[in-house]
């Protein structure tokens, strides 16, 4: 059964029993506040009557006579419907529920309605069997009742119309989405299904798109990187065998400067294939760290004096501007020198000679906050959002196979390492402005 016609029938169900309960509890209150106005009237008429005979006769005598006839039919008499006692409860006047000389109780004769006469008490009426309803008043609670019946049937259709156009927007947005779900099961990413509403479903389907451009990108990402991994593999490996082939057929030497082209490209090969297993290992999760607290300051000083020789011999100046304060952070060193090595290797590529590299450290709230700040040549404001992307180069110029070229893999495994340490790193530059690497990391108070 499909889910409109469930929710079609389960309004119906409710339309229904909720009709039927008000039909029921209408028609038993509105004979019971009926009867009792009907019987408040009539016993207010007929005290009122009665004080009437008693002061124009001075007497109950032949009283019998004139309530014992029926209302519409002359001809035809019926017990009396009511009874009249004196003060002390005595029965002087009988009806059908009480004898001659009969004495009521105090609690009948207070529940009966006290008959006056120039302010004189003349007789207690006792109406205990309401009087029966004349064909007017059965005409009107028959016509009362079909109204509510009318009107219980109009509920249920308007229930029912309403109920299809409820469940329809409902199973619309359900059917979209299954539609959706299905094109994406057969590998038709990217598809986006409107948002109707701000209600859960109009959530669900605002999560399912983002889902869905999220795993379009994923799938996107994953193919250009096996194209890049592909590309990345292919140099060397070419390199290798055709320097192998040329000096196996003659057509190079045997030298030691051959080899050496060999073995670098065999370096290179093997670097990439540890690039890629540092970052298949952080994506899964598993990549091991060792964390220990490290003094911020200290360790920017020793990975400055490590560096300090490649960059005199470019003649690029580093710089290290330490905090005024003491910082520890919980790091992985080995791991988190790693960082700074990518950062600074590209720093030391795309710097030219004369330039600079200044590195400062401070505090902001409870985070360390690194910068490496170089005076190259920088990149767009949108190359530099995606500097961290695998494989991603924001100078096309800069091919994989020259010596400036890297595996595209460093930020990225930055990246990754950085946020194992629970810490945040992005890039700001402009191009003539350099490139500014930030690097946050949550601080031992």
């Amino acid at each position: 059964m499909k889910l409109t016609t469930k929710l079609i029938l389960a309004f119906l169900l409710i339309s229904l029993f909720s009709a039927g309960i008000i039909v029921v509890f209408s028609r038993i209150a509105t004979n019971r506040e009926f009867d009792k106005f009907v019987n408040d009237k009539y016993e207010a008429d007929l005290v009122t009557e009665l004080a009437r005979y008693y002061q124009d006769n001075q007497t109950w005598v032949g009283v019998e006579k004139l309530y014992s006839r029926d209302h519409f039919d002359s001809q035809n008499t019926r017990p009396l419907f009511f009874s009249i006692a004196d003060t002390n409860g005595n029965i002087i006047i009988t009806g059908k529920d009480y004898h001659a000389g009969e004495t009521v109780s105090a609690d009948e004769l207070k529940a009966g309605t006290r008959i006056q006469v120039d302010g004189e008490t003349v007789g207690i009426l006792l109406l205990n069997t309401p009087p029966s309803k004349n064909p007017l008043e059965d005409e009107f609670i028959r016509r009362l009742s079909q109204s509510i019946y009318i009107s219980a049937i109009g509920t249920i259709l308007i229930a029912f119309i309403l109920g299809a156009i409820l469940s329809r927007s409902i199973s619309r947005p359900i059917r979209e989405l299954t539609k959706a779900t299905h094109e994406m099961a057969g590998g038709k990413f990217g598809q986006q299904v409107p948002v109707r509403s701000r209600d859960e479903i109009g959530e669900l389907a605002s999560s399912f798109n983002k889902m869905n451009d999220e795993l379009a990108q994923s799938f996107n990402l994953r193919k250009q990187m096996t194209a890049d991994i592909a590309h990345e593999l292919r140099t060397p490996l070419s390199l290798i065998i055709g320097h192998a082939e040329a000096v196996h057929d003659g057509v190079l030497p045997p030298s030691k400067e051959n080899f050496e082209i060999i073995r670098e490209e065999a370096e290179r090969l093997e670097q990439l294939v540890n690039d890629l297993r540092i970052l298949s290992l952080a994506d899964a999760g598993e990549l091991s760290v060792d964390f220990q607290p490290v003094e911020i300051n200290k360790f920017l000083g020793d990975i400055q004096s490590h560096y300090r020789v490649q960059f005199n011999q470019k003649r690029i100046g580093l710089n290290l501007e330490p905090a005024s304060v003491i910082l520890e952070a919980n790091l992985d060193p080995i791991r988190f020198s790693q960082v700074l090595t990518n950062i600074l290797d590209n720093a030391l590529r795309y710097t030219p000679e004369e330039g600079r590299v200044d590195i400062s450290i401070k505090q902001i709230s409870d985070k360390a906050e690194i910068t490496i700040q170089d005076s190259g040549e920088g990149v767009s404001p949108e190359d530099a959002a995606h500097l961290f992307d695998r494989f991603y180069r924001a100078d096309a110029s800069r091919t994989r196979d020259s010596d400036a070229g890297g595996s595209g893999l460093g930020l990225a495994i930055a990246k990754s390492i950085v946020e194992m340490h629970k810490g945040k790193i992005w890039a700001e530059s402009k191009k003539g402005n350099g490139l500014k690497v930030i690097i946050q990391l949550p601080v031992v108070l």
